[in-house]
């Protein structure tokens, strides 16, 4: 038995240990893990604690096989999550080398003596001795296991840049050696803050202009400041990728447009920017348009309206309701319209576009979910179909980077309504290409009857 420990102290470290550890047992979702951060960490501790947390879950595979083969007999969760963590500061530590006066040796020794004495309160004494074995060799064994070569095999890249073999696979096939190896690099570096300037008055300086007009991007030291921004709905957290299916869509003052899959309301606030713009009406005179947001009762539709609450000069309805099922008639009981002039259906997919930031997608993906996923995207294109008027338009959005939730839905979609629906553009981002988060988009416009 081991001695009791002492009582823990509560510091981001430690906390990122028992959350690494709840999630090494449990596996859940990264945004509800972090919901269980202690409610008086600053906004400084929260972030230095997900920090750590988002890294180890980042390179968990890499991390995994390292200890593994130092400790061949896993120790108990609390060992595991102390050892994932030390061994995510020296990862991070070879990757921005440090600039005199430190070293990477004292760093080392840093990282090492900085894990050992969570390790006393966290686990215990006698166990503190293991971590501190196990850390030293791991610093070494890290150093000493170079990046792949550009054409390594699927199994060499998925350890090394944590992913899932069979994903890296499948990568390899679709978008070729240089591309993966592009992505996965792309995938295991921390994504930069991107938000959208949403009024016409000049955004402050310290918001850094982008290559995509009306992005910025934040950066650290000024989140007092981002805060009261968002607060006051001029500023909304927002990557530049989440354009693309907006700028096919094209709203027009004036327009009525439908929004399915709506929620948490990034793109719709976008559409209704959009339509105000030009527009000098305000909230019940000279209105813009008409927004009519649907998405399925969950606890998504408390961000969804909060984000809808930000919304001047446009009327917007909220349907709780399933777009899959039955939209026709679920329209006609909320006394709305069924045909629209623009229609845009923003489908769940497998987020393989937006890993950077969705850094626990790749450890909950199944090989079966690019099917299972297809086949709902084509049910749900169906649905928005039947909700466009003659002339009217139809944008397919994804955040995948896959052609079977992109290319192959459209590609059937048209197969048995060519008659109906042309494909008139799209926009497909790839992180390695674009700078920014993997989308898909497509533009149909049906024909008049």
């Amino acid at each position: 038995m081991h001695p009791a420990p002492e009582k823990p102290l509560l510091s981001p470290w430690s906390e990122a240990a028992r959350l690494v550890a709840r999630w090494l047992d449990q596996r859940e979702r990264i945004d509800d893990l972090m919901a269980h951060l202690p409610a008086m960490f600053t906004g400084v501790e929260r972030a230095r604690c997900q920090h750590l947390v988002y890294g180890v879950v980042r390179h968990e595979g890499r991390l995994a096989a390292e200890i593994g083969r130092l400790v061949p007999r896993p120790p108990r969760l609390i060992l595991r999550a102390i050892l994932r963590v030390a061994g995510y500061e020296l990862i991070e530590a070879q990757l921005n080398p440090a600039t005199p006066p430190a070293t990477p040796e004292n760093l080392t020794a840093k990282i090492v003596h900085h894990a050992v004495e969570r390790a006393k309160s966290l686990a215990s004494p006698v166990e503190a001795r293991l971590v501190n074995a196990v850390v030293r060799k791991l610093a070494i064994a890290l150093a000493e296991r170079p990046a792949p070569p550009r054409l390594a095999s699927a199994a060499v890249l998925a350890e090394y840049f944590s992913h899932p073999e069979w994903l890296v696979r499948r990568w390899l096939t679709q978008f070729g050696a240089e591309a993966t190896r592009t992505l996965l690099e792309w995938n295991q570096r921390p994504a930069p803050v991107y938000a959208r300037w949403r009024v016409d008055a000049p955004p402050p300086a310290w918001l850094t202009p982008t290559q995509w007009a009306g992005f910025f991007e934040v950066t650290s030291g000024h989140w007092a400041e981002v805060e009261a921004l968002l607060a006051s709905g001029q500023l909304y957290l927002q990557d530049p990728s989440t354009r693309l299916a907006v700028e096919l869509l094209a709203p027009k003052p004036g327009e009525a447009v439908l929004d399915l899959c709506a929620a948490p309301g990034g793109k719709t606030l976008q559409i209704a920017d959009a339509l105000c713009r030009g527009n000098t009406g305000t909230a019940g005179a000279g209105m813009a348009g008409r927004i009519v947001a649907v998405d399925l009762p969950s606890d998504r539709q408390a961000r969804l309206r909060e984000n809808l609450s930000r919304v001047n000069g446009v009327d917007v309805a909220l349907v709780e309701a399933d777009a899959s099922h039955g939209l026709y008639a679920q329209m006609k009981a909320h006394r709305l319209p069924t045909d629209f002039p623009a229609v845009l259906v923003d489908v769940p997919c497998t987020n393989t576009g937006v890993m950077r930031h969705r850094v626990d997608v790749k450890w909950r993906l199944q090989e079966g979910d690019f099917d299972k996923h297809g086949r709902q995207q084509m049910i749900l294109l169906l649905a928005a179909a039947r909700m466009v008027e003659p002339g009217g338009r139809l944008v397919y959005s994804t955040c995948s980077l896959d052609t079977e939730e992109n290319e192959r839905v459209v590609t059937a979609f048209l197969r048995k309504h060519g008659e109906r629906f042309a494909l008139e553009g799209q926009a497909l981002s790839r992180p390695w290409e674009t700078g920014h988060d993997g989308a898909g988009a497509f533009l149909l416009r049906r024909k008049h009857d």
